[in-house]
């Protein structure tokens, strides 16, 4: 049944109606199709500063300065005139960017020698927390000393600042000395409920924290060399008993022999153990080869062909990225170090493997390649599940994906069906995984149930997207001819070189009809758009 368009009309429906059990948010949702931002003021005047994003409450607005020294954070407003005609023109005054924000506080995150990573940060949503991070530049050419990987760059001083965000207190810090951590769109850390991990590439370490409601940042364990907290007093206890073994034993050859000129009493330092999160990935390995053959002679023939013919290419396998599926457990992506500083752009031709692990019991408890046909199909059915969204995220929980959305998945499948090879979607599919905290904006004006849009110019991907001069059109789902409201980033009269090449990115406030366009052109002032609904 065809419903009316009519905002009146919705409501005394709602008043008379009772929604399906769990379908109450998304009916209320459908307002938005008549709540649409349908008013754009263009080059409006404002700071020049880089606007990173709405917090997911829509509480503010994130900002830096352009020299990334300082923090300065914005609460949205709204504006207090209105208009009738799209003739109408507001007042000069409603044209300004302090119409809509009204500035908190400008806070200096960055030393002098440090600046603030623009594309990086997380909101605790529970306590209004921020997590921001500054760093000193990149030294591509380190050596690897004390067990860094080779060809991983290294970061002097990697700074994480906890602010609260109601009034700009720094509540804590955490530095990573000569370290590197992939902090672009919010890559090498991720956060769910309270806790946080940060993987160091260069270590290969995952460090998990505590964010406590005081503030702090506390170190809960790190994973990586060793996986229980007793392992590293183990060894060590374990190499000095070996120590006192080996020098008895060098003592008592010494009196009988004559001195041949070997003078050490020290362990060989080539016998070293491969790491905890290494040794534990192997066994895993190890024990589902041997699970699948019952006669001795094949499980030994399938081992030689699956285990140790590729037992060098596991053991040089290095940690890429990690997310949080639940509380106890993790999804790490492993890859080679080529591959490793990649994963944005052309990682799905490196070979790569998916690991889920415990931390209560150290065990990983599945292991799967980025062609795995298994892992997509978890993936395509049970893609909210990877997301990990917090439990009091509430606009969170309503972002469109292939396994809540009809449309969504016809999308997919359209892709998957024109894709003229079967394993090389998969791998550019899976690319995604682990997913990047709070990269996708909860706007209702992304829910492909009630709009329709060209995603290679727009989506809810926290991303910057090719410009075009031409308007983005937002076409409405259910009465597929509709055009709802559109969206253009730039001046109003387009640009005047075409050739130029622009790029632009999108701020929507995650339930007001309020967004942002930047467009960004080479050596030019960025150009700044309100959309609103006048």
């Amino acid at each position: 049944m065809l419903r009316n368009n009519n905002v009146v009309a919705r409501i005394f429906q709602r008043q008379i109606q009772t929604p399906p059990p769990g379908t109450s948010v998304h009916c209320a949702r459908r307002f938005y199709e008549n709540l649409v931002p349908s008013f754009t003021i263009y080059d409006v005047e404002c700071p020049d500063h880089s606007f990173r994003k709405f917090t997911d409450d829509g509480q503010y607005l994130i900002s830096f300065s352009r020299n990334h020294q300082d923090l300065i954070v914005y609460r949205p407003t709204w504006l207090s005139y209105s208009y009738k005609q799209e003739d109408c023109h507001l007042p000069s005054r409603a044209k300004r960017f302090d119409s809509f924000f009204t500035q908190l506080y400008c806070v200096p995150l960055a030393s002098s020698n440090e600046v603030i990573c623009k594309d990086f940060f997380l909101y605790v949503i529970t306590n209004q927390f921020g997590l921001f991070a500054t760093s000193t530049a990149q030294i591509h050419d380190a050596p690897a000393i004390g067990g860094a990987i080779q060809g991983v760059p290294s970061i002097e001083r990697i700074t994480f600042h906890l602010l609260r965000l109601e009034d700009g207190v720094i509540l804590d810090e955490k530095v990573f000395r000569n370290d590197f951590i992939n902090l672009a769109h919010n890559m090498g850390v991720f956060l769910y409920d309270d806790l946080l991990a940060v993987v160091s590439l260069r270590y290969q370490t995952i460090y998990i924290l505590q964010i406590r409601e005081s503030g702090n940042l506390v170190d809960v364990r790190a994973i990586g060399a060793f996986c229980r907290e007793d392992d590293e007093l183990f060894l060590n206890s374990n190499s000095q008993c070996m120590a006192v073994a080996d020098r008895s034993k060098l003592h008592q050859s010494s009196g009988n022999h004559v001195d041949n000129g070997v003078h050490s009493n020290q362990l060989n330092s080539d016998n070293s153990f491969l790491c905890g999160i290494k040794q534990r990935l192997l066994s895993f390995i190890f024990q589902g080869i041997w699970s699948e053959e019952t006669d001795k002679f094949q499980r030994v023939q399938c081992l030689k062909k699956k285990f140790y013919f590729h037992f060098q290419d596991y053991v040089d396998l290095i940690i890429w990225k990690v997310q949080f599926l639940d509380r106890h457990h993790l999804l790490i992506k492993f890859g080679s170090v080529d591959g490793g500083l990649q994963v944005s752009r052309s990682a799905d031709h490196h070979a790569s493997f998916f690991a889920v692990y415990n931390m209560e019991t150290t065990e990983i408890v599945a292991f799967y390649q980025n062609s795995a046909d298994e892992l997509y199909l978890l993936f395509e059915q049970f893609c909210d599940h990877f997301y990990a969204m917090s439990r009091n995220s509430s606009y969170m929980n309503f972002i469109s994906s292939h396994s809540n959305n009809i449309h969504a998945l016809e999308q997919l499948r359209s892709i998957k069906y024109k894709a003229s090879s079967l394993s090389q979607f998969v791998k550019k599919m899976l690319t995604s995984l682990p997913f990047s905290c709070q990269s996708l904006s909860p706007s209702p004006y992304f829910d492909q149930s009630l709009f329709r849009y060209d995603e290679k110019l727009i989506s809810a991907t926290d991303r910057h997207r090719p410009s075009t001069d031409h308007p983005i059109k937002f076409i409405s789902r259910r009465q597929p001819h509709t055009l709802k409201f559109k969206i253009k980033p730039g001046p109003e009269a387009g640009s005047l070189d075409g050739r130029t090449k622009k790029v632009s990115s999108f701020l929507f406030h995650p339930f007001l009809p309020l967004a942002l366009s930047i467009q960004q052109t080479l050596f030019l002032q960025p150009s700044v758009n309100i959309h609103f609904r006048g």
